[in-house]
Formats: C-alpha cells, sequence, structure tokens
C-alpha cells in the first residue's frame, strides 16, 4: 500500500539511481530517458557541476523571501535570462512551474491593460487544441477536453482558435498562404470578441504534449504577431517546454526571429535540479503597474536562491556543452530515424518536430488521417510496451485529448549517436510488439 496518489491507481518501480540519460530501479533494470521525463532534464541527470553549484547555495542559503531579501542567485539568473531574450525583455518574475509561469504572465497582462486604461480588455485567446497548465487559470487556456471539461463550471471560459494542423487538413504547411490561412482565424476572432475585449494570444512556437511536436506552417507566427500588433494585443508566447535549448535554440521562437511581449519558461530551466520557471516581461508592461501600486501577485518560492542557483548552473552547461547546437544536430537524426520507422510501420500516419521535440501519430489511414479507435488506447499502451523494454517516452492525444494517439520522444540534450541508436531499436521493437497485439485484437 502507499499513501501517495497521483493521476490513476497504477504503480511504477521504485527509482534507485539517475545518471545522464539513464535511470534505474530498485532491482537494477535501467531506463533510457527517452522523453527526458516530462521534457523537463534537458542537460540529463545527476549533472556534477550543477549539484555543485547547489551544494555551494546550500552553504549560504536554501531560502530567502522576496519580502525580505534580495539574493544573488536570484539577481545572477535573472540577468543572465534577460541577456538571452530578445531586447527589451529584461524583467524577470520567478516562480516554481510551468502553471504557475503563465497565471504570472496573463495576470501582468491584466493588470498592465487596467493600470494603463484599458480596463475593457480581459480575455486571453488560445488555440485548440493546446494546454498551457493546470491551475483554473491556465486551465482557461487549454483545450483539451479530458483535462477542462471536468472543471468548465468554475472556470471564466476563453475563446480559442484551431491549431495549425495542416497535416490533418490536406495543405501544405511550407506554403506562406497556409500560415496565413490558420493566423487569420485569429484575425477573425479578436474581430468576433471585439478587438477592445481582447487582452492577449497565448501560443506555443512548436506545439507541445497536446498537438505531439506540432511545427507551425511557414508565416503563421509573423502573421499572428502582425495581427496582435494591428489590434493592440499582447502576444505570449509559452516556451515552457520549448525553451532553454529543447528546439535547437535557446528560445524556440528564434527560429522564426519572433519577438514576444511577454515568454513564459519552466520546465527546462530547472532541468529537473529544483522546482524553477520564470515569466520574462517587457519593460512598457511592468513600469506602469508598478508605478500603480505593483504586481498584485506572487509565490512563496519566488526566486528561492537555491532553485536560481540550479538554473544558473544549468544554463552554464548549456552553453558550455553546446547543447542547443547538438539538440539541433541529434534533432534531425532523431527525426530521420522516425521517418525510417514510418515507412517501415503503417501504423505511424505523420512525423513532425524540430530539435529534440519530436513526434509520431499513430493513424488507422495516413491518406485520411483517420485515427485509431479511440477504444484502443493506443498512446498508453505503446507507453507501456516501451517502458516495459526500458525506454521511456511520453504520449497525449492530438485531437482535443479524445482520439489521435501520438507519442513524444523527447530525449535530454546530451543524447549521442549511440543514445538515438538505442532508441529507435526500442520504438522498432515496441511498434512491432504493438501491431502484434492490434492484428490480435482485429482476429
Amino acid at each position: 500500500m502507499s499513501n501517495l496518489f497521483y493521476q490513476g491507481r497504477g504503480r511504477k518501480p521504485v527509482l534507485e539511481q539517475a545518471r545522464g540519460v539513464y535511470l534505474w530501479d530498485k532491482d537494477g533494470k535501467r531506463y533510457l530517458d527517452g522523453s527526458s521525463g516530462a521534457m523537463v532534464c534537458n542537460i540529463g541527470h545527476s549533472n556534477p557541476a550543477v549539484l555543485a553549484a547547489m551544494q555551494r547555495q546550500m552553504g549560504k542559503s536554501t531560502f530567502g523571501y522576496r519580502l525580505h531579501f534580495e539574493t544573488e542567485a536570484s539577481e545572477n539568473l535573472a540577468a543572465r535570462l534577460a541577456g538571452l531574450c530578445p531586447k527589451g525583455l529584461n524583467r524577470v518574475f520567478f516562480v516554481s512551474g510551468g502553471s504557475e509561469a503563465v497565471e504570472s504572465a496573463v495576470k501582468l497582462a491584466r493588470q498592465h491593460a487596467v493600470a494603463t486604461g484599458q480596463g475593457a480588455r480581459w480575455k486571453v485567446i488560445s488555440r485548440a487544441p493546446s494546454y498551457h497548465g493546470c491551475t483554473l487559470g491556465a486551465l482557461a487556456l487549454t483545450g483539451y477536453a479530458p483535462l477542462t471539461d471536468p472543471f468548465a463550471p468554475m472556470m471564466q471560459p476563453m475563446p480559442k482558435v484551431p491549431a495549425p494542423r495542416a497535416y490533418l487538413d490536406g495543405l501544405d504547411p511550407d506554403d506562406p498562404a497556409t500560415g496565413h490561412h490558420y493566423a487569420d482565424m485569429l484575425d477573425a476572432r479578436i474581430r468576433a470578441e471585439g478587438p477592445d475585449t481582447v487582452l492577449a494570444f497565448i501560443v506555443e512556437p512548436v506545439g507541445g504534449a497536446s498537438t505531439g511536436a506540432l511545427v507551425p506552417p511557414v508565416g503563421y507566427l509573423q502573421r499572428a504577431r502582425e495581427i496582435c500588433d494591428r489590434h493592440g494585443i499582447l502576444l505570449i508566447l509559452d516556451e515552457v517546454m520549448t525553451g532553454i535549448g529543447r528546439t535547437g535554440r535557446f528560445l524556440a521562437s528564434e527560429h522564426w526571429d519572433l519577438r514576444a511581449d511577454i515568454i513564459v519558461l519552466s520546465k527546462g530551466l530547472g532541468a529537473g535540479y529544483a522546482p524553477l520557471g520564470a515569466m520574462i516581461a517587457d519593460d512598457r508592461l511592468v513600469e506602469p503597474v508598478l508605478d500603480a501600486g505593483g504586481f498584485a501577485h506572487g509565490f512563496t518560492y519566488a526566486g528561492n536562491p537555491l532553485a536560481c542557483a540550479a538554473g544558473l548552473a544549468v544554463l552554464e552547461e548549456i552553453d558550455t556543452g553546446n547543447l542547443c547546437e547538438n539538440a539541433a544536430a541529434m534533432g534531425d537524426k532523431l527525426l530521420a530515424g522516425l521517418g525510417g520507422l514510418m515507412q517501415k510501420h503503417p501504423l505511424i500516419g505523420d512525423v513532425r518536430g524540430k530539435g529534440l521535440l519530436t513526434a509520431f501519430e499513430f493513424m488507422a489511414d495516413a491518406a485520411t488521417g483517420d485515427p485509431l479507435p479511440a477504444a484502443l488506447n493506443a498512446h498508453q499502451r505503446f507507453v507501456d510496451i516501451a517502458y516495459d523494454r526500458g525506454l521511456i517516452v511520453y504520449s497525449r492525444r492530438t485531437r482535443n485529448g479524445l482520439e489521435g494517439d501520438h507519442i513524444l520522444v523527447c530525449p535530454p540534450l546530451i543524447v549521442n549517436d549511440t543514445h538515438l541508436d538505442e532508441i529507435i531499436e526500442g520504438l522498432d521493437a515496441s511498434l512491432t510488439r504493438f501491431e502484434t497485439e492490434i492484428a490480435g485484437k482485429a482476429a
């Protein structure tokens, strides 16, 4: 018996240790972390330099409340992050996770509107499907029915626009007209809502768990930026999963030279060493809020010195280890390997991603895009098969969480060719077993 409970009744082995891209359970079985936990452990497990930095900070202090002290760790990390972000995005607010970062961004945007005489603006447009966090505020922005429907009566509904899933709509993602087609849906929704009531548009530059590493069509993000500017709406980039080198750049938005008004980060920032996230905002948003009496928001562990010391050491490892460059190079090889699996296994209907944020989607018919029957619970069953083989991957459902099973393959940024070979071999064997199971059920 266990006093703990999480999402369900399932039990897992007890973790004994973790090093690099591998983890071992109490029985000595080794697992390759093919999903970086939940796309968190960007620099791998038990990095000695990060552990040493945390140990040094523990010798100084493990907590200093933000209303009582400033800390060197939080100041240094804030300065480092500001230096890595586009010009003007230099005001940092620390949190402990992605949901908190999204909540902070939305509340800053709203307080800026109130402070500048735009109190009618309160609606935050997001996409369907999407995922922006599990708190009620962040969940109101999320488009994923299994997670949102039970809490709908408790939330303020926020307007949605379709995610740009060109591969399902039979459109060419490399044609700028496709990107403009989806972005113009944002413009239409803003006009339908009333531009003066819309506060912000929040979007992941590359889709996360809800859309399975969806790379936007050419021209989509640039057009969305133009639309936001036209209507005086803030652009919030949710880089909780895509940031900190995951896609081959420090920020995924760098692939499109896209400038946000607010960026939210987490996951790879703490990299599994400490709970850590950040909201990074433009000066022009922060100053009016501070002048109006201050940011009416905060968390007990905001700017925790131990977490910030870990985060600073993580950034140093990414820099000195050239991990953004490695993510780009290994990501190309991983996508090629997944493409090879698609040729071998007809159940794979699409492969996509950027850097080491990649996914493949199961389909009953790749030509029509028809999903596997939802009753097969394919995404969870495949994860279980791979786990039994010692390969950890992550899964969700692409089509509003109800069907369209996809598998995320997102190993730590320290992976090498040998690790990738092991991942592809594990996926190949797991796919073969999964196909046999499906064939048996059909018979």
